[in-house]
């Protein structure tokens, strides 16, 4: 249903799943370059002492922030604005 109370018709539906994948994908992909960049300097090379073990860690932690962040901010960026009812009118209630 849509903010006016009319059901949605299949261009939208398909338009708010091509936009839930994109999140999706786009996500995920940040989420493991992101991990990489952190964690991957700390298990491919010898690292002295507290550098050795704290971007393993950091990683994991990061990486599924970043991924929930952008699943939210994605379709929240991309919402469509409400139109007004009829042209040239500010809201349905004017």
């Amino acid at each position: 249903m849509t903010s006016r109370g009319g059901r949605r018709g299949q261009a939208e539906l398909r338009r708010d799943h091509r936009r839930d994948r994109y999140a999706l994908c786009s996500a995920v992909f940040a989420a493991a370059v992101v991990f990489g960049a952190v964690a991957g300097p700390a298990l491919l090379f010898d690292l002295p002492g507290t550098a050795e073990g704290l971007p393993p860690r950091a990683g994991p932690v990061l990486a599924p922030v970043l991924f929930a962040v952008r699943v939210v901010s994605v379709p929240a960026r991309f919402r469509p604005a409400d139109q007004p009812s009829q042209p040239g009118r500010t809201s349905p209630d004017s």
